[in-house]
């Protein structure tokens, strides 16, 4: 939820002033993707197309997905992906993913508390093993982790980028916050290009990925396609 709305008339005013604010090149290239998005969040047929994007990430990645169908009370529950959700908040879960360690990747909502979206926020509570300060820093790279993917699958990044309230203290250390963050996601190997990261992660070839994507995006446009005509 924003905390902070922005009058569309002035949104690119505002995004003007966070990029002057930026004064290394990576961040400002970063931050160039993202604004090159859309603010309104898909719909229909498209929020579909986009959501089985993420989710053909996730499993590429090593997540497993829970079937359509089955009542998850975590985005995440140690097991298992909850994939009947916005491509948006899969994105997000799949940069936690990769940003826990083995151990905490076995816990629910990885080991850092409740989220959102969690229904059972006592257990999340209880499965709780990060300090505020260390769960703050890795809620913050794993947002910008997940806008990065969204800006890289052609998805409403900036909606995200809003959203998730990137802008917040535009005046003060909204500008070198989001450096901080990308230095850190440069440092990690986790800015480079989607595919090549993505076959890094699960060991598949690239060329093998880059074949296994674009079945993905021809039964995507296949499936848009009917929607459209039913």
């Amino acid at each position: 939820m924003i905390l902070t709305p922005i009058c569309p008339d002035n949104l690119a005013g505002v995004l003007d002033r966070f990029g002057f604010g930026l004064y290394d090149a990576a961040s400002r290239r970063v931050f160039h993707q993202i604004r090159a998005t859309s603010f309104d969040r898909a719909e229909g047929s498209e929020a579909e197309s986009h959501r089985l994007a993420a989710l053909a990430l996730a499993r590429t990645c090593g997540m497993a997905v829970h079937q359509p169908g089955v009542r998850c009370l975590f985005n995440w529950d140690g097991a298992a992906l909850n994939g009947a959700t916005e491509a948006y908040v899969i994105l997000h879960e799949i940069a936690h993913f990769i940003l826990a360690p083995p151990e905490r990747r076995r816990l629910v909502d990885f080991g850092l508390g409740p989220g959102p979206d969690t229904i059972d926020p006592d257990r999340a509570e209880r499965a709780t093993v990060l300090p505020p300060l260390a769960r703050a820093e890795e809620e913050a790279e794993a947002s910008l982790l997940g806008i990065v993917w969204e800006a890289r699958l052609d998805q409403p990044a900036l909606a995200s980028f809003l959203d998730q309230n990137w802008l917040e203290g535009l005046e003060r250390s909204a500008a070198s916050h989001f450096s901080n963050v990308v230095a850190g996601l440069r440092r990690r190997g986790l800015l480079g290009p989607l595919l090549r990261f993505a076959a890094g992660v699960s060991g598949i070839s690239l060329a093998a990925l880059t074949r296994q994507r674009a079945k993905s995006e021809k039964g995507q446009a296949a499936a848009w396609s009917s929607g459209r005509t039913s």
